[in-house]
């Protein structure tokens, strides 16, 4: 069955790799980016979101089964928040109401290993009460100090996990039967990444911060191939999720227990739900 499909970074990276599985497949895909494909968008300013969501529904006639959201920067600067950040969630929220027309909508989004990275908590706060003033300075002042630019990348994709957590559940999206996930890519064979795997230092750098003991640095189809999966017809009941496809990166830097920390939070929640039910 053919659908819809709109993919923003549709040209370059895993974007673009995407794009061309799904057009493989018999599939009709919408790119938006700064250029070379049907939209052209800019995802750095809320009126470029909304103009390029707008065009985006109008080429599909009004109907979108799927919002595929990959557009995104690793520069230690202010415009990294804009695009990593609201460049999705306004984006996405923006195609919800044509996603709400198919009739097997479905959404995903790039977040990344760093979003279990050290991060800069006054600007994930920031990105998560939806305040793009308030998170674009942070980012600048993030921004003139080399130590601290780096941030800004690993605190838009934490963000970006956190708002998929909250958000999926929501009435907007899970009670519109649309599921919202994200993929969180080690690392990829990308422009995003050349620059870095080209030298010896550079990989040693990454492959510290980024440890992939399961198959090293990855192809993009292995990501593409995770995204049309969650976004296919096929996808029922994922939701909320951020799967780290990293070659098991996120498994090493974050151990075994990622649950124990909250067990008095879960225990007060089953409290509350006892409480109700006999009451």
């Amino acid at each position: 069955m053919s659908r819809t499909y709109v993919i923003t970074g549709a040209a370059s990276g895993i974007g673009k790799t995407t794009a061309e599985l799904l057009r493989a497949d018999g599939h009709t895909v919408i790119g938006v980016d700064l250029a070379g494909v049907e939209v052209d968008g800019d995802l750095s300013t809320s009126e470029g979101r909304r103009a390029a969501a707008e065009a985006a529904t109008q080429l599909a006639g009004g109907t979108v089964d799927a919002v595929i959201a990959c557009a995104g920067l690793s520069l230690p600067k202010a415009i990294t928040a804009a695009v990593n950040y609201f460049g999705m969630t306004e984006f996405l929220e923006a195609m919800q109401p044509a996603l709400a027309k198919s009739d097997a909508p479905r959404a995903a989004l790039i977040s990344s290993l760093s979003s279990v990275q050290p991060v800069f908590p006054p600007l994930v706060d920031a990105f998560l009460n939806d305040d793009e003033q308030a998170a674009l300075g942070i980012a600048e002042e993030l921004a003139q100090n080399e130590q601290t630019g780096g941030l800004i990348y690993a605190s838009s994709k934490q963000a970006i996990s956190r708002w998929v957590h909250r958000e999926a559940v929501t009435e907007r999206w899970a009670g519109a039967g649309i599921p919202l996930n994200a993929v969180g890519p080690g690392v990829v064979k990308t422009p995003m990444t050349a620059d870095l795997r080209a030298t010896p230092e550079g990989s040693a750098l990454i492959d510290a911060v980024v440890p992939m003991p399961l198959g090293y640095h990855q192809d993009p189809e292995s990501i593409a191939k995770l995204l049309i999966w969650l976004t296919s017809v096929d996808n029922t009941h994922c939701c909320g999720q951020t799967i780290y496809c990293d070659g098991g990166a996120e498994a090493v830097l974050r151990g075994e227990d990622v649950w124990s920390w909250n067990n008095d939070g879960i225990a007060q929640k089953f409290a509350e739900l006892y409480a109700k039910l006999g009451g």
